[in-house]
């Protein structure tokens, strides 16, 4: 049996944490925050996720909760900002408990790993359907931005691209997989992906330009190329893969379109200098890997080894609208 509309925010609000910095959260006409540090200015991103669109019907509904926070958490790593707080506005076809309470504790278990409280938001009839603002903060001088790759800049991405793309064929059929701990392992890049907060937060200040993948490497390194005014070249044997990924699709020829143009992958793309990326406990770490260099000459080209490269991708990435 559904909730009612008041019913249904008070079961949300009875599962969300406090922080000092909230003066005033869920159940009046706004939230009052406590404004950040000194020296600290907001960061403001949102993300609405569609069920068909971004997540295929039938998601599970904690799952469903996770990713729609850890899409606006991966656009504020991208910053390098600190996340603090984010609001959710919920289109439910029905308010069955049964539904909402394991989508909220998705949403609300992300949250407390990253010290975040849900503040406030928004519930409605309607196809289901999620949008959350995310709001942290950074030092404006320390904010990583799309537009500071310079020329001789290094290429790095962290963790790996294509296991979300991969997973999601597999749910569509339009990839066959017989192992299914393989298939395990991909659809859970799809639909529980892990934004790289903490490692956001440690090249602010270091890297030159950095951009979270959301819509596939190829297009959202076009958007760092065309906001920079710079040029790139990607070594395809570079490209790291999953041992999902590699199970799947042993051969890189057959790897590279979910690598280069899949979506939903929420990993970071880093340009910076090499010595001072490479300096970084991060790196040490194996959780970024150089994949090409930034140059002076415009558009994107290939290598493989070090050695040119002609590859024509089919597709750059996700488009919405095409």
């Amino acid at each position: 049996m559904g909730a009612g509309e008041f019913d249904l925010i008070a079961r949300i609000a009875a599962r969300s944490r406090g922080r000092a910095d909230v003066l005033l959260g869920i159940g009046d006409d706004a939230a009052l925050l406590a404004t950040p540090p000194a020296g600290e200015a907001l960061c403001v991103c949102v993300d609405t996720l569609n069920v068909g669109v971004h997540f295929p019907d039938g998601t599970a509904p904690f799952d469903i909760g996770w990713k729609a926070l850890a899409v606006n958490l991966s656009d504020l790593a991208a910053m390098g900002a600190t996340p603090r707080w984010a609001t959710l506005a919920l289109s439910l076809p029905s308010s069955d408990p049964a539904f909402l309470d394991p989508l909220i504790d998705g949403l609300l278990s992300l949250a407390e790993q990253h010290s975040v409280a849900l503040v406030g938001g928004d519930t409605t009839r309607g196809p289901l359907s999620l949008s959350v603002q995310a709001i942290g903060s950074v030092a404006p001088t320390r904010a990583l931005r799309r537009d500071g790759a310079r020329v001789g800049d290094a290429i790095y991405l962290s963790g790996s691209t294509g296991d979300a793309a991969a997973g999601l064929a597999i749910v569509q059929q339009r990839i066959e997989c017989s192992d299914p701990q393989v298939a395990r392992a991909l659809r859970t890049r799809l639909d529980r992906p892990t934004p790289r907060v903490e490692l956001g937060q440690a090249l602010a200040g270091t890297a030159h330009a950095c951009i979270d993948i959301s819509d596939g490497l190829l297009a959202d390194l076009g958007h760092v190329l065309k906001a920079s005014a710079v040029g790139a070249v990607l070594d395809l044997d570079a490209l790291p893969v999953s041992p999902a990924l590699q199970a799947l699709l042993p051969e890189p020829r057959q790897r590279w379109p979910l690598q280069l143009a899949g979506g939903d992958d929420y990993e970071l793309l880093v340009c910076g200098e090499a010595a001072e990326i490479e300096a970084l406990p991060a790196f040490a770490r194996g959780e970024l890997t150089w994949i090409g260099r930034i140059d002076s000459m415009q558009g994107l080209r290939f290598e493989r080894g070090g050695a040119p490269f002609e590859y024509r991708p089919e597709r750059s990435g996700y488009d919405h609208f095409i």
